[in-house]
């Protein structure tokens, strides 16, 4: 082992043992991170970090609107989820860097703002009978309605509930122009 390898594990673990508490990672409720899971985050937030351009994010793939923008009264919100179908319709692979969703929540000005990733899998792939699909050691919740697993991973914005929460408590649709419920997207109530 090299000596920047020896220290390296040691000090990311410190940095990880380090962080503040109101890290989202860290949240009540969520499993205790280890340093291949930050660094797995990681990975993701420098895949995504283009993607806080929303304009970016379509030409990228992620351009079909594949829900309205979704909050619970007293959950929180999700935003607008844009797909990329060429990984919706990608036979239930789950990929870390291949979200099948990004969430937005509309801004005053009538930007999106970027505030997560979603992953899908339908249920014609792996069927709800099934133990459900993992990722980074979290289990994806059934969506029945949808016909699908979901799993989020709020790498955008902070979310106090989380980072893995399904609902964001600092995100609305209070400037989506008309204001739409969660009926339809269940999981996590």
């Amino acid at each position: 082992m090299t000596r920047h390898t020896a220290m390296g594990l040691p000090l990311a673990a410190l940095l990880v043992a380090c962080a503040a508490p109101e890290d989202p990672f860290f949240a009540s409720g969520q499993v205790t991170a280890d340093v291949s899971t930050a660094s797995q985050i990681a990975q993701l937030r420098r895949l995504v970090a283009p993607f806080h351009q929303f304009e970016a994010a379509l030409s990228a793939g992620w351009s079909v609107q594949f829900t309205p923008c979704l909050e619970a009264p007293g959950l929180g919100g999700m935003g607008f989820h844009y797909s990329n179908p060429a990984f919706v319709e990608d036979g239930g692979a789950v990929n870390l860097l291949q979200p099948e969703l990004l969430l937005y929540e509309p801004q005053k000005d009538g930007q999106m703002r970027f505030i997560g990733v979603e992953y899908l899998v339908l249920f014609s792939d792996h069927p709800a009978t099934e133990p459900p699909p993992t990722l980074l050691g979290q289990a994806f919740e059934p969506v029945p309605d949808a016909g699908l697993w979901g799993m989020h991973i709020y790498v955008g914005q902070h979310n106090p509930s989380g980072i893995f929460a399904t609902w964001n408590p600092r995100v609305n649709c209070d400037n989506a122009g008309t204001l739409t419920s969660a009926a339809g997207h269940r999981h996590g109530q």
